[in-house]
């Protein structure tokens, strides 16, 4: 972590300078005439994007919300390896990792066939299957995860707070009024200015507001599926259990009297229960059963049979239908029009995606859409991309929810299903187990692949790095820095900041000689006038500032000379130009984990692999391909 590069900075270093013009009375002044970027909701959704626009004091950023303050408890709970892997792009993944219960074993239970009113263990599994990824599966109040990014908003430069109490009454969008194109029409909803309204004109306006959502319905979004017509009930509560696995996450199926998950929670004595209640008619809602508290418990204990549950206290419950729906487009162009006009607004979330809670993946996906967002909306916001940019994101995340939608929909009828209806006879295990095992990759949130575009390169050059697979995820490895020989994560160098990194993997050959590929590479990317990084960087700009270069050797760090690397894995940076030590790794030798052989690194030739602000591998190339370079980052990168 770096944080005296423009001057000694004391106290907390996760608390950054605040930008002039900005305080933290600035959300009591009332809300502007015009901003850059409306976030419409508080949600998962609405603060992952609000965190990396607060980085930005030049980009005027609100966040409203209809609700009176931040959520306390309920919700989401479940944070899979692929969105711990971005918390540690926003700088709390170790808080997470402390505070929260890891999944690491999951139970099977089913009907005993020699007493089919008592369920018995009948399986177990690890719940992620090693080597995907170095953080673990974790459940945790969204509350707490919404706390984390407000307090990145509140210590930020742009020292950005909710504006609460407040709801869209109406959204326009006039594509020839210029700058500010969208016109906002909130309503007060707090009791001492109830009705009162106001109006704001924005750039742009992202709708995170939920499955009945505003701005979707604005825009003339609409979502489109089918429901299970299957009452399920979710509590937290404090109880005392007999039942064997109540700290372990476990899928249980009963004989005639339906099906739980146990999720065991954070704080070493809590737990979530999700609960099969009533099975619905065609048309019916779950809000006409009338449905309590007390049905769920009695139900849990008709389940759990021959062990039962004595809840103390119930901390948050509530009651849903399984339902999958889909909007057809996450922004406000029409298809027909996509040629010709850019987007101006958003949908990300609920607002554009719904499904059953049993995948764990609502909160994951809603924060995976504006972490795909963010850096787009900075990049045009900032100069640095044309706005045709932004219609990349209603592509990818769509594909992403419609993805998530058929896996949920598949799985949510598996686990509702009557014990051995979906299980071949020579099953040797039941299908809910199998299909656990099966989808752990989608679960984990690892299946997403974005198609080759603009931002995918199109994998001529994929077997130069086979374990760094093209538009998915960038799959950390351990590596040793050279400067300090500190061990770490190469991954973990990628920060929520709306850079590129470039990675660079040395091949054969004396890494020291001026005449080998990292050194020729290097002269190329700071001296010659088609370096993408002499193209896209500002001037007065760090070298970094839009595309970050680092190296990564083959030797141990006690083989290599820190100074004998090229300048530019060493430029000079900030204020005083003080040198940049954080540039340069070694494979980890010591530990046996060498990222060349973990992510099939070709030795000889070495590579060059590029990843996107959110993380994504967007293309591998050869160390010399300096013309495919240049013309990658040309085709969404503007000249400085």
């Amino acid at each position: 972590m770096q944080y005296h590069l423009n001057g000694f900075r004391p106290g907390d270093p996760d608390v950054f300078e605040a930008a002039r013009d900005r305080n933290r009375a600035d959300a009591a002044k009332g809300l502007p005439d015009k901003v850059d970027v409306l976030i419409v909701g508080c949600g998962p959704a609405g603060l992952c994007l609000a965190a990396q626009l607060a980085r930005f004091p030049e980009i005027d950023t609100r966040i409203v919300e209809q609700k009176p303050g931040p959520m306390e408890k309920g919700q989401a709970d479940g944070i899979n390896l692929r969105s711990m892997e971005m918390f540690q792009a926003f700088g709390f993944a170790d808080k997470v990792k402390r505070e929260a219960y890891w999944v690491n074993e999951t139970t099977f239970w089913k009907p005993d066939p020699g007493n089919p009113r008592h369920i018995f263990r009948c399986g177990r599994v690890q719940d992620v299957e090693d080597g995907l990824s170095e953080m673990p599966h974790t459940l945790m109040n969204q509350a707490r995860v919404h706390d984390m990014f407000l307090d990145i908003m509140r210590n930020s430069p742009s020292r950005l707070e909710p504006d609460y109490s407040l709801q869209v009454q109406d959204l326009v969008v006039d594509p020839d009024a210029g700058d500010y194109p969208v016109t906002v029409r909130l309503v007060r909803t707090d009791p001492d200015r109830d009705g009162q309204t106001g109006t704001i004109r924005a750039r742009y306006v992202v709708g995170c507001d939920g499955a009945r959502s505003s701005v979707r319905e604005a825009i003339g979004g609409r979502l489109h599926g089918d429901s299970a017509h299957q009452a399920w009930g979710v509590m937290d509560v404090l109880a005392v259990s007999d039942f064997p696995d109540i700290r372990m996450k476990s899928i249980i199926q009963s004989n005639r009297e339906g099906n739980i998950l146990v999720l065991p929670r954070e704080g070493g004595h809590m737990v979530r229960l999700y609960v099969e209640l009533d099975k619905l008619s065609e048309g019916e809602r779950v809000g006409s059963r009338d449905l309590t508290v007390d049905h769920m418990i009695a139900a849990a204990n008709r389940i759990l049979v021959p062990y039962s549950i004595d809840v103390k206290e119930v901390v948050w419950w509530s009651v849903y239908e399984i339902g999958h729906r889909l909007t057809d487009k996450f922004d406000d162009v029409p298809a027909e029009e996509v040629a010709t006009r850019t987007p101006r607004v958003f949908t990300a979330g609920d607002a554009c995606h719904t499904h059953s809670p049993k995948a764990g993946q609502g909160m994951n996906v809603s924060m995976g859409d504006t972490f795909n967002l963010g850096w787009k909306l900075i990049s045009v916001l900032t100069g640095r991309s044309a706005p045709d940019l932004l219609h990349s994101y209603s592509r990818e995340r769509r594909a992403a929810a419609q993805g998530l939608i058929d896996y949920d929909h598949k799985w949510a009828r598996i686990v509702s299903a009557p014990p051995g209806e979906t299980d071949p006879e020579d099953a040797d295990m039941p299908r809910f187990q199998r299909q656990f095992i099966e989808g752990g990759r989608f679960t984990a949130g690892l299946t997403i692949r974005y198609e080759p575009s603009a931002l995918i390169g199109d994998g001529a050059w994929q077997g130069l790095a086979t374990g760094f697979e093209i538009g998915t995820r960038f799959h950390s490895a351990p590596v040793i820095r050279l400067a300090d020989a500190k061990p770490m994560h190469l991954g973990h160098t990628v920060e929520a900041d709306a850079r590129w990194r470039l990675y660079a993997f040395n091949g054969a050959g004396d890494p020291h000689a001026r005449d080998s590929a990292m050194h020729r590479l290097c002269d190329f990317l700071e001296n010659d006038p088609t370096s993408p990084i002499l193209t896209h960087t500002p001037h007065g700009g760090d070298v970094d500032a839009v595309i970050s270069l680092f190296a990564v050797f083959q030797q141990g760090f006690r083989d290599l000379a820190f100074e004998k690397m090229p300048a530019l894995l060493r430029p000079n940076v900030g204020r005083y130009g003080l040198v940049e030590y954080e540039k340069v790794f070694c494979a980890d030798l010591k530990s046996g984990d060498d990222i060349f052989d973990m992510r099939g690194i070709d030795r000889d030739k070495g590579c060059l692999v590029i990843v996107r602000p959110d993380q994504h591998v967007a293309n591998v190339l050869p160390l010399e391909a300096r013309k495919d370079l240049s013309k990658f980052f040309s085709g969404f990168l503007l000249p400085a």
